[in-house]
């Protein structure tokens, strides 16, 4: 038997009525269990996720609103809404809203790790270096900022 729970999450809202603030950004966790995790998040012009790798997890974005700029190992791409983006895990990839228009996307990781905890720590986390420890200890390893160029 599944470990899901079964249900319907509302657009715009998190299972339990969870938000998280990350960075400045909402994310709305959507569904969790052992084999995914899934949450949506609101990234407003100028916000991003820097490059990073997930050792343990493939992810997955389907953009629904807008466009994000995305670094995936090495190379440029842009998607735009209704898109799929498939980033291995072990690959270098980071997430960009270089446009003037709110993005809104669905993000899941397979299988789950550490994702969800990790979000939990950082809500309201303002500390860069301490995002970054946490986010090592939670199997999300973070590039030199160089790696977003």
């Amino acid at each position: 038997m599944s470990d899901l729970k079964g249900g319907i999450t509302r657009d715009g809202a998190g299972f339990d009525g969870v938000e998280w603030n990350i960075l400045g950004q909402r994310y709305f966790p959507k569904a969790s269990c052992d084999s995914t995790f899934a949450f949506e998040t609101n990234s407003d012009p100028g916000q991003f996720v820097p490059v990073h790798v997930h050792p343990t997890q493939d992810e997955f974005i389907l953009v629904q609103e807008g466009q994000l700029e995305l670094k995936l190992d090495g190379q440029w791409h842009t998607a735009k809404a209704g898109d799929l983006v498939r980033m291995p895990r072990g690959v270098p990839h980071g997430y960009f809203n270089k446009s003037d228009k709110p993005a809104r996307a669905l993000f899941w990781v397979s299988p789950a790790g550490k994702l969800e905890a990790l979000f939990r720590t950082l809500h309201n986390m303002s500390d860069i270096p301490a995002v970054l420890k946490a986010s090592a200890e939670h199997e999300v390893d973070f590039l030199p900022e160089s790696a977003n160029a």
